[in-house]
């Protein structure tokens, strides 16, 4: 049986968390973000706002000379989580086959749930309508035959929408599709496509395989694919966390040794729980500093045995950070990570070994 698969979007998530909490701000232009109009980044924008242009990772700055009147909040992270939780219930009261994006989207495999009784658009309106009954929040959702196609069907009429891309109308959508649409095209290379003349899907349907390749190099294969709507219809249903860090941004650059290694060891404690949290540890510690230039550097080290309390993860990170950080230049952001994640040994040990 042909795959079916739904891409669910919440509306913006973050702000509309925001709304539905304080109905003061229901139906104005919410903009979460940082709360620093010089150093903040939008993380997103209600539809009010979105119509004055301003959108997620755009600098708070020019969020506000764009919305002078909009409404700025602080996220609120924690609770956004514990939200996103009551949607995931919900989507594995439909399936199993889940691949999560982030707190706000996510990939599921409906084939076993769609027959001719109950098609992939029925299906795709019962969990948009088991959320908002839940949650009292909208979604957009979009079906396809594969992730790719349903991930552009699930942006195409938002807010509150229900897009099926089938293969009756996917050439037309994607000939007509702007090529910075399409998911994997960023900045640099929609900029490089559109000095090639190639502004939609149709330019990039009309170029060879081997043009491509010549072009984007490895990325030609895939961009030649998506162009005829080919792309995998198999979910990553469960995912190796590869790392875990924390990392701040100051509201003025600093360059005080004393008070950055201060919040280093802080940060270094913060993940420590994480890693506690998940019975993991990990061998490799990375420091990452970014400057007011927004340049940025990092530096890591192997240890010599797996590390997960926070006093060890600081001393390598004490040691990067002198190696990483430059002398008379300030900084605006410090980040530690571990990364080499493994299990904790002595998560499959017994009791009778700790006596041993």
């Amino acid at each position: 049986m042909e795959k079916r698969i739904i891409h669910i979007d919440m509306d913006a998530f973050f702000a509309q968390v925001e709304q539905r909490d304080n109905p003061e701000l229901r139906g104005k232009p919410v903009i979460v973000g940082g709360r620093s109009f010089n150093r903040g980044v939008v993380a997103t924008a209600s539809y009010e706002a979105r119509k004055f242009g301003v959108h997620s990772a755009m600098p708070t700055k020019t969020a506000h000379k764009l919305c002078p009147d909009g409404i700025f909040v602080h996220p609120r992270f924690e609770r956004y989580k514990e939200i996103s939780a009551q949607i995931r219930e919900i989507f594995l009261s439909y399936t199993e086959l889940i691949e999560p994006l982030s707190l706000d989207e996510a990939y599921l495999d409906i084939t076993e749930l769609v027959s001719r009784e109950t098609p992939s658009k029925e299906v795709a309106l019962s969990i948009q309508r088991d959320i908002f009954d839940r949650t009292g929040l909208t979604s957009s959702s979009g079906i396809s035959y594969n992730k790719y196609l349903a991930k552009i069907a699930s942006g195409m009429n938002k807010p509150k929408a229900t897009t099926v891309i089938h293969y009756d109308n996917v050439l037309k959508i994607l000939h007509e599709l702007p090529i910075g649409k399409f998911p994997g095209v960023g900045k640099v290379t929609e900029e490089k496509m559109l000095g090639m003349g190639i502004k939609n899907g149709k330019d990039l349907y009309d170029i060879s395989r081997n043009d491509l390749i010549l072009k984007f190099g490895k990325r030609g294969e895939s961009l030649y694919n998506k162009a005829r709507g080919i792309g995998t219809n198999e979910l990553t249903v469960q995912r190796e966390r590869k790392s875990v860090g924390k990392e701040t941004t100051f509201n003025y650059d600093r360059n005080d040794d004393k008070e950055i290694l201060g919040v280093l060891e802080e940060l270094s404690d913060k993940v420590s729980v994480r890693l506690e949290d998940r019975q993991l540890a990990g061998r490799v510690v990375t420091v990452k500093i970014k400057n007011g230039d927004f340049e940025t550097h990092s530096k890591q080290m192997m240890t010599m045995d797996p590390v997960f309390k926070g006093e060890d993860i600081y001393h390598y990170a004490y040691n990067l950070y002198h190696e990483v950080k430059e002398q008379d230049v300030p900084i605006r952001l410090i980040g530690v990570t571990v990364s080499g994640i493994e299990e904790r040994l002595y998560r499959n040990m017994t009791i009778y070994d700790f006596i041993m």
